[in-house]
């Protein structure tokens, strides 16, 4: 029997545990650890399994892992399946039609394995739990208290929602710097030509006709950048990949991340939209738990996990350590300094009026409405900086390469 190792909370102290345990498959060893009052938040096989002939046996995360349903497409058949389960639908029937209708051919398998798995005794949480590529844990954690509270349409409504209210932010923040993105990017692809092609040939006039006097500052300056570019191009064209790579090596370490995510967040342009996007994320994620029943202190690792942010998630931890301890979460959320005070404020009030997911909920709401706001900021922002920088490159370029005409001139005369 194969052996998982697990990173779980105990759902009566908040603790979070790491242990092994035994089981059939991946599904059995969290309704084992389900059993004794633990929450799993992550699970995995520990060692893969050995045929006689010395060969591996395939595990559950290798067979399944690869099966991933796009986030839009996901989005679309989480509506769906809360919509057919609210018409009154057996939820294996309701699976079967969406696999019938899908086009897409791993959206079907994972449905068909979604199905097959809740036809053979799983429950739905444990089904989805095959698929860890597809469905995240916020997404199998709702489902889970949508089974505890016998609500499964009614939380995967919200999560649908949920869903989309985060895919219109993002998308709303990706369009926004499309426009910025390709014209520095053709801006650079001119300046490169120009520098490399263009600057090399009047070098050779100023040569000629210049019959050795000294060249003026400026222009002797775009020779050497120009000579320099001819002759080190794979530095420019190995840049972009380098500096990918190290900020994905960065992003590995905890602290290269907390870093990196600490700037982004203080960055005098960039940081509000940064900052604003997380307090919206993290502002609807808690929000959308809490409102579906589960326990704030499992619904704080969840944030903690899903935050895309080492700053938020540091702080979310502090908080959650606090709450264990008994307090609430308005004081240990503004100690961390992450917050705003109006953030603090409004969940301070959701505290003492118990309506909680709804102060979350407003926060995110007004916070995606100033997202919108500062993107359409610093798009207003951009377009005269990048005319700026441009007319400087340009300018640079043009009197570099006509300041010797004068010289030049005298000389013909």
């Amino acid at each position: 029997m194969p052996q998982y190792n697990y990173v779980a909370v105990d759902e009566k102290s908040g603790k979070e545990i790491k242990g092994s345990i035994e089981a059939a498959t991946e599904a059995m060893a969290a309704a084992e650890l389900r059993k004794e009052g633990l929450f799993a938040t992550k699970l995995k096989e520990a060692t893969a399994k050995k045929k006689k002939g010395g060969s591996l046996n395939i595990n559950l995360d290798f067979q399944f892992g690869p099966s991933i349903i796009k986030r839009k497409q996901l989005m679309v058949i989480t509506r769906q399946l809360a919509t057919l389960l609210e018409a009154g639908l057996p939820l294996i029937r309701s699976l079967r039609t969406l696999q019938r209708q899908c086009k897409d051919k791993m959206a079907q398998k994972v449905l068909c394995g979604v199905a097959d798995a809740v036809e053979t005794g799983s429950t739905f949480s444990e089904a989805l739990s095959l698929y860890p590529a597809t469905f995240d844990r916020l997404f199998l954690n709702m489902v889970r208290a949508g089974e505890a509270a016998g609500a499964m349409e009614t939380i995967l409504g919200r999560l649908a929602g949920f869903m989309e209210k985060t895919a219109r932010l993002a998308g709303k923040v990706k369009s926004a710097m499309i426009y910025p993105s390709v014209v520095i990017s053709l801006a650079l692809l001119v300046t490169t030509g120009l520098m490399i092609f263009i600057v090399p040939s009047f070098t050779k006039i100023f040569t000629e006709l210049l019959e050795g006097d000294p060249l003026p500052g400026i222009t002797q300056f775009l020779i050497d950048v120009s000579e320099w570019m001819k002759t080190r191009w794979y530095y420019l064209l190995a840049a972009p990949f380098v500096l990918v790579f190290v900020i994905k090596m960065t992003y590995k370490n905890k602290y290269g991340k907390y870093g990196l995510d600490w700037v982004l967040y203080n960055m005098p342009i960039l940081g509000p939209i940064v900052s604003k996007t997380a307090i919206a994320r993290f502002s609807r994620t808690l929000g959308t738990l809490m409102a579906a029943g589960v326990p704030v202190l499992n619904a704080l690792i969840i944030v903690r996990d899903t935050s895309g942010n080492e700053l938020v998630a540091q702080a979310v931890m502090k908080v959650h350590d606090a709450v264990k301890e008994g307090e609430g979460i308005s004081k240990p959320l503004g100690a961390t300094r992450v917050f705003p005070q109006m953030v603090i404020s409004m969940i301070e009030v959701g505290e003492e009026t118990g309506r909680m997911p709804d102060m979350l909920e407003k926060v995110a709401n007004t916070y995606d409405e100033e997202v919108d706001n500062a993107v359409d900021a610093l798009t207003s922002l951009l377009e005269p900086i990048m005319i700026v920088v441009l007319a400087v490159i340009v300018g640079t370029i043009v009197i570099g390469l006509f300041a010797p005409l004068a010289t030049i001139i005298q000389k013909l005369s």
